[in-house]
């Protein structure tokens, strides 16, 4: 596969995950006597402008479309425990409600998590089967948060992971995932602490979410020993610290793994304009990472990356981050202009500060100490 140029991306974007719903709660908690009703922070709407920014700017006709068949339970069953599963249809048939840490949902979300992860699975067939170079899944409800027995964090069904054992099915041994949400993705980690072939890296505010998870002294265990990279980055930090921590800990640590895949937890909160996390991101600093990642692919995977939306809740920014990572995922140009950029890129303290430095520093050397 050619190192430059345009790719085949493949586009999972299913109508159907604009419909999981997540009750009226306000905010992250249920409506109550002294808690009006509202809109929850993981709703249709970021998702739903992303697509129709895709469609309005024309851009659709450089994706090549991926259809969603929902998963079924032996899919889900190489993370998730049957009991789990179960007990997700028992509270969609009950008609929603509270999954379980403070994750709500509805009567059809079950069946609509199915079709997220089995957006995954279908994007993971189309590039083994070379039908795509490389895609994106516009899945939701997201999957970084779920842990094998446990729905959380806005997630029922570890979507990421499931293509990555999906993957594995189909012959692709060594896996790497790259999480820039920017909260931790303790899901992934914990379904791949003790596994060798699957190296876990997330880049995420120190101590957002979930409380305690994330730390750079977690590098795997067992057999995993050394496949689990922490890269906490302080509140407040730009697209320098997050180059910075890709160039000299992220690339490094891929390149030395070798994967046959590159999965990226894609999720956009880590937006300066985001309203659950206090980081400075511009959508070009999405698309340099977007970028950087795809090109790692190229040279060690045949081009083969992935990625599965995650996190993310700012409405008018998420549209032109999520199109600044299809533009580098495949290499044509939209003609669209984030009016947001010049102002983001503007801000104070965008460039490398010498706590994030160190906070680098510091993960690196507990990374080289894992191993």
């Amino acid at each position: 596969m050619a190192k430059s140029g345009k790719k085949r991306t493949g586009w999972v974007a299913e109508e159907l995950y604009f419909w999981h719903h997540t009750q009226n709660w306000a905010g992250l908690f249920e409506p109550g006597l002294s808690v009006q009703p509202g809109e929850h922070f993981e709703n249709a709407e970021t998702k739903r402008r992303f697509r129709n920014l895709v469609e309005a700017s024309g851009f659709g006709r450089h994706l090549v479309p991926v259809r969603a068949a929902p998963a079924d339970d032996e899919a889900l069953m190489r993370v998730h425990p049957k009991s789990h599963i179960e007990h997700i249809e028992k509270v969609a048939a009950s008609g929603g409600g509270d999954a379980s840490e403070l994750t709500p949902m509805g009567r059809s979300t079950a069946d609509i998590a199915r079709l997220a992860a089995g957006g995954v699975i279908a994007a993971v067939d189309a590039i083994v089967d070379g039908t795509v170079d490389n895609a994106y899944v516009l899945c939701r409800p997201p999957g970084h948060h779920a842990e094998p027995e446990t729905a959380m964090g806005f997630c029922f069904y570890a979507n990421a992971a499931i293509g990555v054992r999906h993957a594995q099915k189909r012959g692709l041994e060594r896996i790497v995932t790259v999480d820039w949400d920017v909260h931790h993705g303790n899901g992934t980690e914990t379904i791949f602490y003790d596994d060798a072939d699957v190296l876990t890296i997330s880049l995420h505010q120190d101590n957002l979410f979930p409380p305690d998870r994330g730390g750079i002294g977690d590098t795997g265990s067992g057999a995993g020993l050394g496949a689990n990279l922490n890269i906490p980055l302080p509140p407040g930090s730009g697209g320098g610290a997050y180059r910075h921590a890709i160039e000299e800990l992220v690339a490094p640590a891929i390149e030395a793994f070798k994967p046959d895949m590159i999965v990226l937890p894609c999720g956009f909160d880590a937006s300066a304009l985001d309203p659950l996390g206090t980081m400075m991101l511009s959508s070009s600093d999405f698309g340099w990472m977007a970028g950087r990642m795809a090109a790692l692919a190229d040279d060690l995977c045949g081009g083969r990356i992935l990625a599965t939306h995650e996190g993310g809740y700012s409405a008018v920014h998420v549209p032109f981050c999520g199109l600044a990572v299809l533009e580098a995922l495949s290499g044509a140009s939209s003609g669209v202009t984030d009016p947001y950029d010049a102002h983001i890129t503007g801000y104070g303290g965008q460039d490398l500060q010498p706590h994030q430095a160190e906070a680098v520093a510091a993960a690196r050397k507990a990374y080289a100490g894992g191993h």
